[in-house]
């Protein structure tokens, strides 16, 4: 009875993250419109942060668990995993939908910064191998530079607020001032609820069937916590808005990495970062990179199906290997 309970309030969760995501690409596009700001600027900020909340509260929680049962490990797998599910799964999703535009400037700055962030968050976790240290650790030091770096990322943006896109601007509502911030929040609202929802009654059906914490940790509070990433911008890419859509990605593995990461080492230091985790760091720096070299491919400046199509068979070889790893 208790495990059917859990799976009815699975589903009640995918109906409020539905419904969020579509509140949020609305009332986010009409306020862009509104405002004069681009699309990109929106779905690296406002977006961009509606869908980490998950992965921030998540992360504040397993804070406060020590080391010894596994709570560091649920931090960092959480994020890494996240950021994983977000490049090859959401985008290769996205993408399949509807063939994805990237503005030159995004291509050439944001998707660039995502990987210089992932590079130094592997330096700072790296102490053994980079500064002959005992052991690896993020302590308030590391988290004062990953959360400078993210003021960069915002100030940059700020100062990028009214980008034009570079190819044709879809038609867009523009709500009214009060019913487009009601939008907004409702969207994120039931992004971050129907979010947790989701995690904490899959993570009960588990607990359950004895699924370890390790491989929850790693799976399924992955990718719960990116399930609104998923949400908005396949929903943002069947709208045809590809700059929330890419926007929305780029900008959540900057968030996650610098603003979630930074902000839970400050309040949580020292986390102790298990190396095993490096070769997950690789695949995060593999996926930016490839989309990068992707808007080289085929149609330039464009995700198209079949490079989604590769994003998602990466996907499933790297479950195949996570699971074997377990």
């Amino acid at each position: 009875m208790e495990v059917l309970v859990n799976v009815l309030l699975v589903i009640v969760g995918f109906i409020l993250l539905i419904k969020g995501a579509d509140f949020l690409v609305n009332g986010a596009s009409s306020l862009a419109k509104r405002f004069n700001v681009s699309d990109i600027a929106i779905g690296l900020t406002v977006v961009a942060m509606g869908t980490s909340a998950p992965e921030l509260v998540v992360n504040l929680i397993a804070g406060t668990e020590v080391s010894a049962d596994g709570g560091n490990d649920v931090v960092f797998g959480n994020i890494i995993g996240s950021n994983i599910f977000n490049i090859f799964l959401i985008l290769g999703v996205s993408a399949v939908i509807y063939p994805l535009t990237v503005q030159r400037n995004a291509l050439w700055k944001e998707v660039p910064y995502s990987l210089l962030a992932t590079f130094v968050f592997f330096i700072l976790v790296n102490d053994v191998l980079f500064f002959e240290a005992d052991s690896n650790s993020l302590n308030v030091y590391d988290g004062s530079i990953l959360l400078v770096m993210f003021g960069l990322f915002i100030l940059y943006i700020f100062l990028n607020l009214k980008r034009n896109p570079d190819g044709e601007v879809e038609d867009i509502v523009m709500f009214g001032s009060v019913k487009t911030t009601i939008m907004i929040v409702l969207g994120i609202a039931g992004l971050v609820f129907g979010g947790q929802m989701i995690v904490d009654n899959a993570v009960s059906i588990a607990e359950r069937f004895n699924v370890s914490q390790k491989l929850i940790g790693l799976t399924i509070l992955a990718a719960g916590t990116s399930l609104p990433e998923l949400a908005t911008s396949a929903v943002a890419a069947f709208h045809k808005k590809s700059d929330l859509a890419v926007g929305n990605i780029v900008g959540s593995n900057i968030f996650n990495l610098l603003l979630v990461l930074g902000v839970t080492a400050i309040a949580h230091s020292p986390l102790n970062f298990n190396s095993v985790l490096n070769i997950d760091l690789y695949i995060v720096m593999l996926g930016t990179f490839l989309l990068f070299i992707f808007m080289f491919t085929l149609n330039k400046y464009k995700l198209d199906r079949a490079e989604g199509g590769v994003y998602l068979i990466g996907f499933a070889a790297y479950m195949y290997y996570l699971f074997m790893r377990l």
